[in-house]
C-alpha cells in the first residue's frame, strides 16, 4: 500500500536532483572557463614584463643583456650549464670529437657538466650555445696568469675538429667573424685572444699544432714573433719567468713548454726550449 508512494516521492527526489545538477553546472563551468583565461592573460603579461625585483640579481643580469648578449643571426641552440660574468678573454678549442651533433649533444646532457658559448663547423656554421654574458663552463681547471677561474673571464668557442687534421678555410673565416663581432663589442684585448692548451697546459693540447695562430694574430686575434727580427735573448735572459709573464703556469714547467711551442714553434714540441725557442720566446715576451 506504502510502495508506490515510495517509489514516486523517490522519483521525484531523483527528477529534482538531476534538474538541480542541470542547472548549476552551466553556472560554475563558465565562472571556471573566465577564471583560468583570466589567469593565462596574466600570466602572458608577467613574462613579457617580469618584476625584476623579485628576481636574484644573477636573474635580473640575465633578464637584461639576453638581448645584447644574442645574435640571432647565427644559429641558436642552448647548453644548460653556465653562470653569469663579463667576458675579457676568448679562449678556442677544437672539440676532439667526430661531428657537430655529437659536440651540441655533450653540451645538452647534464652529466657532462661542459660547455662552450659558440661551436663552430668545418663548413663554417656557427652555432652560439649560451649567451655571452652568461659563465659557462669550458676552461675546466685552468690559469693563465694569476686569474685561476677562466670561465668567469672567458667566452669559450669551440671548433669541429677532432685534433688531428687542418682546419678548413670555411671554419677559419667564421671564426674570424665571431672573434671580431666579440672584440668589438667587449673591447677584448689582442693579448686575451688564446687557446685551452695555453691555459691548461698539463692536461690540454687544443685548438691542435694545425691552428692558424700567426693568421689569426695578423688580424689582431692573439700576438706572433717578429719572424725577421729574431735575435738571441741576452744571457741574463730567464726564460721561465718570461713563460710566467706571458701568462702560462709554469708549476709543470715541461708541459708549459710544450704548450708554447706547439702553438708558437709548431714543428718541435719537445719539452726543452733551443736556442731558436728562446729567440722565438724572447721576442714574444718584449711584447708583454
Amino acid at each position: 500500500m506504502f510502495r508506490p508512494v515510495s517509489i514516486g516521492i523517490l522519483l521525484c527526489s531523483l527528477l529534482s536532483l538531476a534538474s538541480c545538477k542541470s542547472k548549476i553546472q552551466p553556472v560554475v563551468a563558465k565562472p571556471l572557463v573566465a577564471s583560468f583565461a583570466s589567469a593565462l592573460v596574466v600570466e602572458e603579461k608577467v613574462e613579457a614584463k617580469p618584476d625584476t625585483n623579485l628576481l636574484t640579481p644573477e636573474e635580473r643580469k640575465v633578464v637584461f643583456l639576453q638581448k645584447s648578449g644574442n645574435h640571432p643571426y647565427w644559429r641558436q641552440e642552448e647548453a644548460i650549464h653556465y653562470d653569469v660574468r663579463k667576458p675579457n678573454y676568448v679562449i678556442i678549442h677544437h672539440t676532439a670529437q667526430d661531428s657537430i651533433g655529437q659536440t651540441i649533444k655533450t653540451f645538452q646532457i647534464p652529466r657532462t657538466k661542459v660547455s662552450s658559448h659558440y661551436v663552430i663547423g668545418r663548413n663554417g656554421e656557427i652555432i652560439q650555445m649560451l649567451n655571452d654574458y652568461v659563465r659557462s663552463w669550458h676552461a675546466g681547471v685552468a690559469k693563465w696568469g694569476s686569474i685561476v677561474d677562466m670561465n668567469s673571464c672567458s667566452i669559450g668557442i669551440e671548433l669541429d675538429n677532432n685534433g688531428r687534421e687542418p682546419f678548413p678555410e670555411a671554419q677559419i673565416n667564421s671564426l674570424m667573424t665571431v672573434l671580431d663581432t666579440l672584440k668589438s663589442r667587449y673591447l677584448i684585448p689582442t693579448n686575451n685572444f688564446i687557446g685551452h692548451a695555453d691555459i691548461a697546459p698539463s692536461r690540454k693540447n687544443d685548438p691542435s699544432v694545425f691552428f692558424p695562430w700567426k693568421k689569426l694574430a695578423e688580424r689582431g686575434f692573439g700576438i706572433w714573433y717578429d719572424e725577421g727580427q729574431l735575435v738571441a735573448p741576452p744571457d741574463s735572459f730567464n726564460a721561465i719567468d718570461a713563460l710566467k709573464i706571458i701568462g702560462y703556469d709554469t708549476s709543470n714547467l715541461k708541459a708549459a713548454i710544450v704548450a708554447f711551442k706547439r702553438k708558437f714553434v709548431v714543428r718541435d714540441t719537445t719539452p726543452e726550449l733551443t736556442i731558436y725557442d728562446k729567440s722565438v720566446l724572447y721576442n714574444i715576451y718584449k711584447k708583454y
